[in-house]
């Protein structure tokens, strides 16, 4: 295992060129859709994206918010209209397209109106952006009703810009998940590892799970305590690990840990939501003392 402060950043060549494509294509577009991840509704959107949608109409999608307490979606669409974004809670997998649609219609009624006014049936386009491996394919592909756009659990699947005609007066942009080069927040991009929005193969998956678990025992200990069969939760590091490792059974012969088996399984039951519904991160944590004194 490395060291457990080493940083985390992972800025692929193709990054760079879709952030210029999503620019010049900005120009053309009616509606920013932005996907992000209800678990992490913070550290899961781009920060670099607010200057470059700053002029457009916007919305923000929570989604897999299936996956993430219930109480806590509620106070982040609370903490997002308060700072002016029309945000709302999607589950892309099992969502009906009828209403999402309905919200983009209403986002867009006004430029549409003005096109019927000199005579325009105007067609909207909308781009869906967002971080890897948030739902952005599977959301355009249930708003088309089939799939139209290739998704998977892992971040990188959608490695182009695709338009899909959704209707005759709406089309979509997918755009291939889009990170920032600085990845200077570690806890961020800690976050980001634990939901899949960086590729395992960049980091320690030994140290990455040893954090994950450590964040889950302060968030949901009872659920880690039945889920892997152990007892005490206030275990810190590979201590943590090897309690995993004991409780589920995961032993090499002559009774070595099984490290292997037990970050692939405990990162794979978190992202599947195997462990309930949970949420990383509270509003609480980033609402400065102005954010507190208007609420």
């Amino acid at each position: 295992m490395s060291d457990q402060n080493a940083k985390i950043n992972w800025y692929p060549g193709h990054m760079a060129k879709t952030k210029r494509l999503l620019q010049d294509h900005i120009k053309r577009i009616d509606l920013i859709i932005e996907i992000c991840d209800a678990r992490l509704p913070y550290s899961s959107r781009n920060p670099e994206l607010s200057s470059m949608i700053s002029r457009k109409r916007h919305l923000l999608f929570l989604n897999k918010s299936d996956l993430a307490d219930a109480n806590m979606n509620n106070l982040w669409i609370q903490y997002f209209r308060r700072q002016g974004t029309e945000a709302h809670l999607t589950n892309a997998a099992k969502m009906n397209g009828k209403e999402t649609l309905g919200l983009i219609d209403k986002a867009t009624k006004e430029i549409v109106d003005k096109a019927l006014e000199k005579g325009v049936r105007k067609t909207v386009r909308a781009m869906i952006t967002g971080i890897p491996n948030v739902g952005k394919s599977t959301l355009i592909n249930r708003l088309y009703g089939r799939s139209v756009t290739q998704i998977g659990d892992r971040p990188g699947v959608t490695k182009s810009n695709q338009w899909v005609k959704v209707s005759p007066y709406l089309e979509l942009l997918d755009t291939p998940g889009l990170l920032w080069p600085r990845l200077d927040n570690q806890l961020s991009a800690r976050r980001l590892c634990y939901i899949g929005s960086i590729k395992d193969d960049v980091v320690d998956t030994a140290e990455l799970t040893i954090h994950l678990l450590e964040d889950l025992c302060s968030v949901i200990p009872d659920a880690v305590a039945e889920r892997f069969h152990i007892e005490d939760t206030g275990l810190k590091g590979v201590e943590l690990l090897d309690a995993v490792c004991t409780g589920r059974g995961w032993l090499l012969k002559g009774g070595r840990m099984d490290y292997d088996r037990c970050c692939s399984v405990v990162l794979d039951e978190f992202r599947g939501g195997k462990l309930g519904r949970i949420t990383l991160e509270k509003p609480a944590e980033f609402e400065t003392e102005e954010d507190k004194i208007n609420d």
